[in-house]
């Protein structure tokens, strides 16, 4: 029978074969080609900004030439450091707790719904609660750490979500082996089920960072200071970050400052991307362990 004497169904389905493959195509690269021209537009008016001096000087009010990023980085590769050392152990302790000793029960219940809410609230919110607990009722001030806690629980569900997919992909035959020789669950868990989990947890915090390294409304909230001219010093020093120093710069009247503005985006961008290389080389180096 030819192809016009089908009927017509079997036509269309026949037509969105065809097209479907080019539908995926288009929704591939369609998103990537606007993302080459955003960072092609912000390379134009921004590559020739960048140098050892603007990433070394502090922010100048007077002079957009002398301005710098110095401290909203150092601040921002701090602020990062503390977030996955708070985020990180407490995700994967909950993830652990989770998959391997809670898996039923109402507190296993209701860890699942507080995780899943947590998890679609808006990132201003977290700023709101980080001032509440972290600034005012823990006095812990404006400080850094208080802005690391609160990107930590911001990043929170995600490290859970990815750590326990990680856990998931463990086979329970391992675990029956471990234990079967006579180790002890905790045992277990740190010699066989984490060592091979490693990649995917890896994957979580790669996701966690990438996150929370570009959040600037709860950093708002909690008192990063928009403008600082020297480097924080301690954990319980004033601070501020990229995200910050950016949109110091775009809310300035002066259009000289839009380039400095377009230079930090670039070295936010090369900053994640150096971030999640070192991520994926960890991760890719576990593999290769666990192979």
């Amino acid at each position: 029978m030819s192809v016009r004497h089908l009927p017509l169904t079997t036509r269309q389905r026949r037509l969105g074969d065809r097209l479907f493959p080019w539908l995926c195509r288009a929704a591939t690269f369609v998103p990537l080609l606007v993302l080459g021209w955003l960072i092609g537009t912000l390379l134009l008016a921004g590559a020739t900004h960048l140098s050892a001096s603007f990433l070394r000087n502090p922010d100048s009010v007077l002079s957009a030439s002398r301005a710098g990023i110095g401290p909203a980085l150092l601040g921002s590769l701090a602020l990062m450091l503390l977030t996955a050392a708070l985020a990180l152990p407490l995700g994967v302790g909950a993830a652990l707790y989770l998959e391997e000793y809670g898996r039923t029960g109402r507190l296993a219940n209701l860890l699942e719904v507080a995780i899943n809410n947590l998890a679609g609230v808006p990132s201003i919110l977290y700023g709101m609660l980080g001032l509440g607990v972290f600034v005012r009722w823990a006095g812990l001030g404006e400080s850094l750490i208080s802005g690391a806690a609160t990107l930590a629980l911001l990043v929170l569900p995600i490290v859970i979500a990815a750590s326990r997919e990680a856990l998931r992909t463990v086979r329970d035959t391992h675990r029956e082996a471990a234990l079967g020789l006579g180790a002890t669950r905790w045992q277990m868990i740190r010699q066989v089920v984490l060592p091979l989990a490693l990649p995917g947890i890896f994957t979580g915090a790669i996701l966690s960072v990438s996150r929370a390294i570009g959040e600037t409304a709860p950093l708002v909230v909690v008192g990063a200071a928009a403008y600082l001219a020297v480097a924080p010093d301690g954990v319980d020093s004033d601070y501020t970050a990229l995200p910050m120093q950016i949109f110091s710069w775009t809310s300035n009247p002066k259009p000289e400052y839009l380039v400095n503005a377009s230079a930090g985006i670039l070295v936010l961008l090369g900053t994640l991307l150096v971030l999640n290389l070192g991520a994926i080389l960890l991760r890719n180096r576990y593999e290769t362990r666990g192979a």
